[in-house]
C-alpha cells in the first residue's frame, strides 16, 4: 500500500530533526515492496536528504542487479548479507548498529552464526578496527515485521551512545507510524468498498419499486374495469373491490419503502478518502452489472417482438382508456426473429410505454410501430406529449435525471430510461430518442403536432 501524505510528512519532520539537531548529512527513508512470495524484494524511497543525494548513482539505498545494497554515500566497505523480507540484501560491515529481533535475526541473516545476540536484538557479526560508526543502517520493524530502513550518516564525527539512543527512537517511531498508516489505508478502503456496495445495494432497490410500479398500475386499472364491468348485486364484485384495496395498500407501501432508502440531502454525510488509496486500492471492488440493473440480458436467443410486445399493448391500451388517451398499434406479421433476452425485452418495452402513457396529457396519442431495417428490427413509441427540451435530452439516460418534469406534478424517479438503456446494451442493441417525435413512425393520415411529441427508438439485431 502506498505511504501517505501524512506519513510522508512526519518522515520529513523527522528527517529535519535529524538534520538540524543531530548534524546528519545523508539521510535516507526506504520502505519494503509489498510482494507476492518468493518474488525480489525491493526498497522505495520515500524520503531523502539532501534531496540531490537522490539522483547521483550510490548516493541512496537502491537495489543493484545482484541485489546488493548500495548505502548512503557509498563506499567499498567490507560487505555481510542479510535477508530483507523476499530478496536478499547486502549491508556493509561498518553498519554495526543494523539490529533485528532474535525471532527473526535467523531467518534473515544469510549466515545465522554470523552475529551475536543481546537480550531481545540480533546483531551481525563486524570487525572491531571498523568502529566507531559514522553510518547507521536501523531497520523499521514493528511486530516481526520488517518495513523499511532508516540510513543515517555523519562523516565528520562517529556517532555516540546518546544520539545512536536517539535515532533508534525516531527508528522506532517511523516503524509505528507506518503501521498505523497501513492501517488507516486498509479501513479507508474497506470504508470505499462498503460505500460501493451500499450506493449499489440502494441503485437495485430503486430499481425494484420503479419496476414494481408498472404492474401494480396496470393490476389496478384491470381492477377499474372489472368493478364497471360487474352489476352492483354481483357475487364477484367484493373481488374486485378487494383488488383494487390490496393494490392501493400495495402502493402505500412501496411509498413508504421509497423514502426509507432514499436519504435526505442533509443527511448524506461525505467522507474524503486520500487520493492514493482511491487509485491504488488493496482490493478494488468491481461491479459485474450496471448498478440497479436486475434482469441480466446478456443471455440472449431468438425470439419474436409481437409475443413480447401483445401483452404489453392490452395493458396500455386499458390505462389509455381510463386517461383519456388513444393508444393504438401496428406489429407487421412477417417481422424477423430478433435476438434478445426475452425478459429484459419485456421490461424495456414496458419503460417506454409506461412514459408515453405518463407524460402524454388527455386526449393525447400515443403510437407504437415496429419494423425491420438492415438486419435490424426497429421499435418506436412516439406520444403527442409536451416533448423534451433540448438540454434535457444529453441527459435522458442518466439515474435519477428528469430534467423540467423534476418541478411537475407527474411523479417519477428517473430510473426507466437508464434501466431500459443497460438492457439494451446487454442486448447489443441501441436506444434513441427525438424530441420533437419523428413523424415517420406516425401514421401518415394522423402525423404528430408540429414541435411537439417524443419518439423512443429501440433497434435490435436480427437473429440469424
Amino acid at each position: 500500500m502506498p505511504a501517505s501524505s501524512e506519513f510522508v510528512a512526519l518522515c520529513r519532520s523527522q528527517v529535519a530533526l535529524l538534520a538540524h539537531t543531530l548534524g546528519a548529512t545523508s539521510i535516507a527513508v526506504y520502505l519494503t515492496e509489498e510482494l507476492a512470495a518468493g518474488e525480489r524484494g525491493n526498497l522505495l524511497p520515500v524520503v531523502v536528504y539532501p534531496e540531490s543525494q537522490a539522483e547521483p548513482p550510490g548516493s541512496a539505498v537502491v537495489w543493484t542487479e545482484n541485489n546488493g545494497l548500495a548505502l548512503l554515500p557509498g563506499g567499498g566497505a567490507p560487505r555481510t548479507t542479510v535477508r530483507l523480507l523476499s530478496g536478499v540484501a547486502e549491508l556493509p560491515e561498518t553498519a554495526p548498529e543494523m539490529t533485528w529481533p532474535v525471532e527473526i535475526a535467523r531467518e534473515l541473516l544469510a549466515e545465522p552464526t554470523g552475529g551475536e545476540a543481546f537480550g531481545d536484538f540480533w546483531q551481525p557479526a563486524v570487525e572491531s578496527e571498523l568502529e566507531p560508526q559514522q553510518q547507521l543502517v536501523l531497520p523499521l520493524i514493528h511486530e516481526q515485521v520488517v518495513m523499511g530502513l532508516l540510513v543515517v550518516s555523519r562523516p565528520e564525527s562517529p556517532w555516540n551512545d546518546t544520539e545512536r539512543g536517539q535515532i533508534e527512537q525516531i527508528a522506532n517511531t517511523l516503524a509505528l507510524a507506518r503501521i498505523l498508516d497501513r492501517r488507516g489505508g486498509w479501513l479507508q478502503e474497506q470504508l470505499r468498498q462498503k460505500q460501493l456496495r451500499q450506493t449499489q445495494t440502494e441503485d437495485i432497490l430503486d430499481s425494484i419499486l420503479h419496476q414494481v410500479r408498472s404492474p401494480l398500475t396496470a393490476l389496478r386499472t384491470f381492477g377499474k374495469l372489472l368493478l364497471k364491468r360487474l352489476l352492483p348485486t354481483d357475487r364477484n364484485r367484493p373481488i374486485a373491490d378487494s383488488i383494487l384495496r390490496e393494490s392501493d395498500r400495495i402502493r402505500e407501501l412501496l411509498e413508504i419503502l421509497d423514502e426509507a432508502i432514499v436519504p435526505e440531502a442533509e443527511e448524506i454525510t461525505s467522507i474524503s478518502i486520500p487520493l492514493a488509496i482511491q487509485e491504488e486500492g488493496v482490493s478494488p471492488y468491481t461491479q459485474e452489472l450496471p448498478p440497479g440493473v436486475l434482469l441480466p440480458a446478456a443471455d440472449r436467443a431468438a425470439c419474436e417482438v409481437a409475443v413480447v410486445l401483445v401483452p404489453l399493448l392490452m395493458s396500455a391500451e386499458a390505462i389509455a382508456s381510463e386517461r383519456n388517451l388513444d393508444c393504438s398499434a401496428h406489429i407487421p406479421d412477417n417481422l424477423p426473429p430478433v435476438l434478445a433476452n426475452p425478459p429484459a425485452l419485456r421490461e424495456v418495452l414496458s419503460n417506454l410505454i409506461d412514459n408515453a402513457l405518463k407524460y402524454t396529457p388527455p386526449k393525447g396519442r400515443i403510437y407504437i410501430q415496429a419494423a425491420a431495417r438492415n438486419q435490424q428490427v426497429a421499435v418506436a413509441v412516439s406520444d403527442t406529449g409536451p416533448g423534451i427540451p433540448p438540454e434535457d435530452l444529453p441527459h435522458l439516460f442518466q439515474r435519477h435525471y428528469r430534467g423540467v418534469m423534476a418541478a411537475s406534478d407527474i411523479p417519477g424517479t428517473g430510473l426507466g430510461l437508464a434501466i431500459a438503456r443497460d438492457l439494451v446494451h446487454q442486448m447489443h442493441g441501441e436506444i434513441l430518442a427525438f424530441s420533437p417525435a419523428d413523424p415517420r413512425w406516425f401514421p401518415p393520415d394522423n402525423p404528430p403536432p408540429a414541435g411537439g411529441g417524443t419518439t423512443f427508438i429501440l433497434l435490435l439485431p436480427v437473429a440469424p
